[in-house]
């Protein structure tokens, strides 16, 4: 199917008896503090304040600027020109009565309801949000390290990853060799690599067209594959190549001073490294004791709220969310989901019945995108797709240049949902 703009729907703490989280009384002022300023923490803040005017909303975010990883790939590919073009500030969601601190957030006490900021203040919390993101599990990749992520980027947080990729993309000589690694479920953006191996061949065959990418996977099936491997023959003959698991594409270990990966079927040699390492929670939902043994957040299905310590709701990457990708468009969901149902909580109401969505574009190349939607319920076994469906295979050019025009539409959409 062609989705259009109509199908975006705009260690462990046993504490569940010594929390007492008490509702607020009508008319009173709770203390809401959303931690991480991306598109689940933004939506939240944003959502919570609209939804309890009189509610007391902080949003701590490190970062002064946004720089989404959405689109981000379209800044290694050349098809977007200033990583400028998506970065965003946070003035807007302010201006709505969010309170914005511009700190780290590194220590959580759930039994006092206190959040603890890198520069000394502490924050008292009626009820928390976490979207703090992905960390990466750089012990998870033996040679791979945050130093070695100056030579071999991960480009898996937008910034200045981004611009070194780009960076090496054009000093790398015609008919060089690019690798990319990418990690094994879960992880950030489940379509991210292989969209990003269509925007750097659209780089490389309109400046290098010599060259030649290689896909290093330890999977066998990845979110919309038939779709990317169908644009691979149509846009780039012969120019990617993936090497799944069975071909031996598991990485085992990288070596940045040799420019070497060496997976289960062997070693070779790049001229850019892309290496997408493992990921888990961010550090702060580890601090909360609000992660699993395996670094990931699990939620109850109805409200978004943890499965561990009460009174602490967790959106975006960091969430183990059933069947929903880690995805912009399921932050987005997720957040405002968990915004009506903390709403509830304070004031002494069961939480709404949560309708969850997502909507994941891919464009790899100019005029030439696809996507996919899924519509999700909570169950008492967890959250469950209960419709969706891809875009159509062997689609007519036009059908491909719409659905790269809606991705725009999309991420201004979602932009202004989170933070505007």
């Amino acid at each position: 199917m062609v989705t259009t703009r109509r199908s975006f729907v705009g260690a462990s703490l046993s504490l569940g008896a010594t929390l007492a989280l008490p509702n607020i009384a009508r008319g009173a002022s709770p203390k809401v503090v959303v931690v991480g300023g991306g598109f689940g923490g933004g939506t939240a803040a944003k959502y919570v304040k609209r939804f309890m005017p009189q509610a007391e909303v902080t949003l701590v975010e490190r970062d002064r600027q946004f720089v989404t990883c959405p689109f981000s790939n379209y800044v290694i590919g050349g098809l977007i020109k200033d990583i400028k073009q998506i970065t965003h500030g946070y003035d807007k969601i302010a201006k709505r009565g969010v309170k914005v601190v511009h700190d780290e957030a590194v220590g959580v006490d759930p039994s006092a309801r206190k959040v603890t900021l890198k520069g000394g203040s502490v924050l008292d919390y009626d009820r928390l949000v976490l979207a703090p993101g992905i960390d990466f599990n750089y012990e998870g990749l033996p040679g791979y390290s945050e130093a070695a992520a100056e030579v071999m980027p991960h480009a898996w947080k937008a910034g200045p990853q981004t611009l070194l990729l780009r960076k090496q993309l054009e000093a790398m000589p015609d008919g060089g060799t690019v690798i990319i690694v990418a990690p094994a479920n879960p992880f950030r953006c489940p379509p991210g690599p292989y969209e990003r191996a269509g925007m750097i061949a659209w780089y490389l065959k309109n400046n290098k067209p010599k060259s030649k990418i290689l896909i290093f996977d330890p999977k066998e099936t990845f979110s919309k594959q038939a779709l990317f491997f169908e644009s691979y023959e149509i846009l780039y003959p012969g120019m990617i190549q993936w090497i799944g698991g069975k071909q031996g594409g598991k990485v085992t270990r990288v070596d940045p001073k040799a420019m070497t990966v060496e997976a289960e079927f062997g070693e070779e040699k790049g001229n850019v490294i892309n290496v997408i390492p493992p990921q888990r929670a961010g550090k702060i939902a580890q601090l909360a004791g609000v992660t699993d043994d395996k670094g990931w957040c699990p939620i109850k299905p109805e409200s978004m709220e943890s499965a561990k310590v009460p009174g602490i709701y967790v959106v975006g990457d960091a969430c183990i969310a059933g069947a929903m990708p880690k995805s912009g468009t399921a932050a987005n969901s997720q957040a405002r989901n968990a915004a009506a149902a903390l709403v509830a909580s304070l004031e002494g109401k069961p939480a709404p019945e949560p309708s969850y969505a997502n909507t994941c574009y891919s464009i790899v190349a100019e005029g030439y995108g696809f996507s996919v939607t899924g519509v999700y319920a909570a169950t008492p076994e967890g959250i469950k797709e209960i419709a969706g469906g891809v875009s159509k295979a062997k689609a007519p050019p036009k059908d491909r240049d719409l659905e790269a025009a809606y991705a725009f539409d999309w991420y201004r959409g979602i932009v202004h949902d989170a933070l505007g």
